[in-house]
């Protein structure tokens, strides 16, 4: 891996904090279903959950956006960590005493709609603290946060629930996020710059407006859309762990992925010389599509591992030039509001997938599920290679290069 971007200190900073973090995060990922389920006895009140966190995010996702193209970043990073911070502690005290689900959906929202307001401006400082060719370098090292961070955390989490309760459990979390705060509030500020928008109905119009009018832009919205939509069977993991080996096996399905993105990313010194980014894109999203359909024809556990690890390892690659493109070409003063776009495409679509997955697989069976989700995958990449050509052709030096006459000209 390139490790250069490490060299900056609110760099590393800022890495250590999101990376401690979300195995903060993770560890209540796997508590809160947990108590939702004791508390209710009911999957379907446990799979609600989804549904009332989507909610509250995509009543601020687009208001962080606006508000991180306006303020200091880092203010914002850290009154959002403190909200969470409280958010968690909450969920400790409704360990202890016993409260009903009802306040466990009102917490969950909550922590939702800050997460809204901060992965924006989270999102958004990253360019402004590495140099401009190191950016693909930072994709792969985030790549690598959140493998680790989705293998580890959980685990984590389940260990403590086991041998420490819940209300340790969630006392963890809050503990990652005070340990953020400490890092956050190192990293020198990061003020708006010169001339930016006030925060308004307006100013998050124009951030569509510019994302509309960016055809590279959308083909990676679109395509990690369809990708998760279509191919995320992520939803039909307990019932195919009945095949693969029964209950014991089911942890290892949820890991896989996540082992393959880790492998890809570890990997990913080659990735800067691929200057077709959107071409790799798509060539990576059909590599998921074409391994979920793998994946679904497996009746013994090491191929189906095999295929998942070749999926995640295939997402990685895709998440890798997608971020590339993002922070090399999105100007500076519209960077929290494009974040927030790309966060609800990103989060959206495995919610929806697992709709998709579980009303395909309930009116034709499992294997349906898995393999016709693969091979819509494909097709619906492979049209969008048709719908935007732009996006297909992008060319990161021909981009710069024409970035920099244009700079010259004015």
């Amino acid at each position: 891996m390139d490790l250069s971007p490490f060299r900056y200190r609110d760099y590393r900073l800022l890495y250590i904090a999101q990376f401690v973090s979300l195995l903060g995060t993770m560890v209540t990922y796997v508590a809160l279903p947990y108590q939702m389920y004791r508390l209710t006895g009911s999957s379907f009140s446990v799979g609600l959950l989804g549904l009332v966190e989507l909610v509250p995010l995509l009543a601020t996702a687009f208001i962080g956006g606006a508000i991180a193209d306006a303020v200091d970043r880092r203010r914002i990073a850290i009154a959002t960590d403190v909200a969470l911070a409280a958010g968690s502690g909450a969920l400790a005290v409704v360990a202890s005493t016993g409260a009903s689900a009802p306040v466990l959906y009102l917490i969950a929202a909550w922590m939702a709609a800050v997460t809204g307001l901060q992965r924006p401006a989270i999102e958004s400082l990253v360019p402004r603290l590495v140099e401009k060719h190191e950016l693909p370098a930072v994709a792969s090292l985030a790549i690598v946060r959140g493998s680790v961070g989705m293998i580890a955390g959980p685990a984590i989490g389940g260990v403590l629930i086991a041998s420490a309760g819940l209300t340790v459990t969630y006392l963890t979390d809050v503990a990652s996020y005070a340990a953020s705060l400490v890092c956050l509030s190192l990293i020198r500020p990061m003020p708006p710059p010169e001339g930016s928008e006030r925060p308004s109905i307006a100013a998050v119009v124009e951030g569509f407006r510019y994302a509309r009018s960016r055809q590279e832009l959308v083909g990676t919205y679109v395509v990690d859309f369809v990708a998760m939509v279509f191919g995320m069977p992520l939803a039909l993991f307990p019932a195919l762990s009945d095949r693969l080996g029964g209950p014991s096996v089911l942890g290892l399905l949820y890991a896989a992925p996540a082992v393959g993105a880790l492998g890809a990313s570890l990997t990913s010194r080659w990735s800067p010389r691929v200057q077709r980014h959107g071409l790799a894109v798509m060539v990576a999203a059909s590599v998921w599509g074409l391994a979920i359909v793998g994946f679904g024809f497996c009746t013994t556990l090491w191929p189906a591992l095999f295929y998942l690890a070749i999926a995640g390892g295939a997402d990685a690659v895709s998440g890798i030039f997608r971020m590339t493109m993002w922070n090399e070409t999105i100007p500076d003063a519209l960077r929290g509001r494009l974040a927030s776009i790309e966060m609800v495409s990103y989060m959206s679509g495995p919610l929806l997938g697992h709709l998709e997955a579980g009303s395909v697989a309930a009116a034709f069976g499992v294997t349906a599920s898995v393999v016709s989700g693969g091979v819509f995958c494909v097709i619906g990449v492979l049209a969008c290679g048709i719908w935007l050509p732009r996006f297909v052709g992008y060319d990161a030096q021909k981009f710069k290069a024409d970035h920099i006459l244009e700079k010259a000209s004015n």
